[in-house]
C-alpha cells in the first residue's frame, strides 16, 4: 500500500488517481499529524511525502517516521515545488528519504520510481523469506542432530542394561553349575530369559519403526476373537504380574476384522504402561464395549497421570516425558507404534488423563472390513 501526503486536496486527487490507474493500492494523509497516525496503524510499503506543509513538514514527518521500528524498511520518496536548492534535496536523503523529485512532478518518472521501488521491495520479501526459510531448516536440522544423538543415547543404554545383566546372571550361573546347584541354575536361567525377552522387545520395536518409516509395515488381516484374544493375554499377564490385580469389564461377543498379533501388541502396550507407570499401587482396569459398529478397548491405571502437554505429545516418536524418563526405562516407540498399527486399521487412539490420578489410554477399530460397508 502507498500513502501520499499532501496538504493540497487537488494534488492527492490527481496523483491517486493516477497510481490506481496502475493498479497500486493508495492511502492518503493531509498532513504530518495524520500520517503518523496512519503510520502507526498500517503497513506501507512507499510513502510519497510532500515537503512543504502547515505544522509538520516532510522532513519532521520522515525523521519521526524513521524512529518507528514498524516503519523502518518504508522507502519514502520526497515532492517539493519551492525547496528545490541542493541543502534541501541533502537534506531530505538525510531525513530517511530514499528520492527527492521536484515538482511539476513528470507522472511517467515517478511511476517508474514507483515501480521499482515495489519492484525492490518483492526482491526484498522474496529474499526475507528464504533467509527465513533457511533458518528454519537450520534450525530443525539441529533438532534432529539433537534428536539423533539423544536416541542413540538411550537405544546404547536400554541395549546395555539387559546385556549386562545377562552377563552377571551367566557368570553366576557357570559358578552354580560348578557346584551342582540345580535350583540356582533354574532361577538364573529364569532371570537370563526375561533379560532377552527385553531385548527381544527392543529390537522388534526398532524393526518396526523401520518399516513404518519405509511403509512397509505390514498387516495380515482375518477374523479373529477379540475375547479369546485378551483373555490369553491377561492370563499371560497376571502370570507375569502377580501382585497386580487386573480387571476386566465388558466383553466383544463376537470376532472382529483385524491383524491379531498387531492388536496384541497394543492390547500389550497398554497394559505393561499401565502396571510401568503405577509404582505403588495394586489394580488397573480393561474395558471392552461395542459401538456402531466398532469394537472400544482401553486399560486404565491409577499412577502417576500426565499433563494436558504430554498427552498431546505422548504418541510422538521417541517422546519421553522428561520428569519420568530417569525413573522408567524405555525408547519412546511403543505408543508410536501403537498409533501406526491403530490407524492402519483404520482405528482412533487416544489417552484421558490427570496427572497424579492415572491414565487411560483407548482405540477404536471397526469390526468388519470397510470393503464390507454399504
Amino acid at each position: 500500500m502507498i500513502l501520499i501526503v499532501d496538504d493540497s486536496p487537488q494534488n492527492i486527487i490527481s496523483l491517486k488517481e493516477v497510481l490506481e490507474i496502475n493498479h497500486f493500492i493508495v492511502d492518503t494523509a493531509s498532513s504530518g499529524q495524520e500520517a503518523l497516525k496512519k503510520v502507526l496503524k498500517k503497513s506501507y510499503i512507499l510513502i510519497i511525502l510532500d515537503v512543504q506543509m502547515p505544522g509538520m513538514d516532510g522532513f519532521e514527518v520522515a525523521e519521526a517516521i524513521s524512529g518507528y521500528s514498524k516503519a523502518k524498511d518504508t522507502a519514502i520518496i520526497f515532492l517539493s515545488a519551492v525547496n528545490t536548492d541542493i541543502k534541501y534535496i541533502t537534506k531530505g536523503y538525510s531525513s530517511g528519504g530514499l528520492d527527492y523529485i521536484t515538482k511539476p512532478v513528470d507522472i511517467d518518472v515517478l511511476l517508474l520510481k514507483v515501480k521499482t521501488f515495489y519492484k525492490i521491495y518483492e526482491q526484498n520479501q522474496k529474499l526475507n523469506n528464504m533467509q527465513n526459510s533457511l533458518l528454519e531448516e537450520i534450525e530443525f536440522r539441529k533438532d534432529a542432530e539433537r534428536k539423533k544423538d539423544e536416541f542413540i543415547s538411550i537405544v546404547s543404554h536400554e541395549l546395555k542394561t539387559p546385556l549386562t545383566s545377562i552377563k552377571g546372571y551367566l557368570q553366576v550361573l557357570e559358578r552354580s553349575i560348578d557346584q551342582s546347584d540345580a535350583a540356582t541354575v533354574k532361577t538364573r536361567l529364569n532371570k537370563v530369559q526375561q533379560q532377552v525377552e527385553k531385548l527381544n522387545v527392543l529390537v522388534a520395536d526398532l524393526l518396526d519403526i523401520s518399516k513404518i518409516e519405509s511403509g512397509r509395515l505390514k498387516f495380515n488381516l482375518n477374523y479373529f476373537s477379540f475375547d479369546n484374544l485378551l483373555d490369553n493375554i491377561l492370563d499371560v499377564m497376571e502370570q507375569a504380574y502377580p501382585d497386580f490385580k487386573i480387571v476386566r469389564n465388558g466383553l466383544a461377543g463376537q470376532n472382529i476384522f483385524g491383524d491379531e498379533m498387531r492388536i496384541e501388541q497394543v492390547i500389550l502396550n497398554f497394559i505393561t504402561n499401565a502396571i510401568k507407570y503405577s509404582p505403588g499401587t495394586k489394580e488397573i482396569q480393561t474395558f471392552v464395549n461395542l459401538c456402531d459398529d466398532k469394537i472400544y478397548f482401553s486399560v486404565k491405571d491409577f499412577g502417576i497421570g500426565m499433563s494436558k502437554e504430554h498427552q498431546q505429545k505422548v504418541f510422538n516418536k521417541f517422546y519421553r516425558v522428561e520428569e519420568t524418563s530417569h525413573r522408567f526405562q524405555g525408547l519412546g516407540l511403543g505408543l508410536f507404534i501403537c498409533e501406526n498399527v491403530i490407524k492402519g486399521h483404520n482405528g482412533t487412539i487416544g489417552v484421558v488423563s490427570k496427572q497424579g490420578e492415572g491414565s487411560e489410554f483407548y482405540f477404536y477399530i471397526p469390526i468388519h472390513p470397510s470393503t464390507d460397508k454399504k
